[in-house]
């Protein structure tokens, strides 16, 4: 029997000032969220973000894994795909180079 996905939706914000508690809110979500299912972090409603952004998803694919899951990004912003591959970790967070 195939397992729903699970969405975790990112905030309009995410900064260094809010990376904690999105990380906080966010993770307790993922820990909550039944096993063996897809985690999907939507990213349509984020507006206003830094490189925080992607060391808050970094953390939740760690956790995703640890915890045997499969974690996808979707509907990011192009500048934050760009800002991911960027850095190198695109590949890492499921983002395909923007196009």
């Amino acid at each position: 029997m195939a397992h729903a996905a699970t969405t975790l939706g990112l905030p309009a914000r995410l900064t260094l000032a809010e990376a904690r508690a999105v990380t906080a809110g966010l993770g307790a979500q993922l820990a909550a969220a039944p096993q063996g299912g897809v985690l999907v972090v939507d990213g349509g409603q984020l507006g206003h973000f830094d490189s925080s952004a992607l060391a808050v998803l970094l953390e939740l694919q760690r956790r995703a894994a640890a915890s045997g899951r499969l974690l996808r990004a979707e509907r990011m912003p192009a500048r934050l795909a760009e800002l991911a591959t960027l850095y190198g970790v695109a590949g890492l967070l499921g983002m395909g180079a923007p196009a």
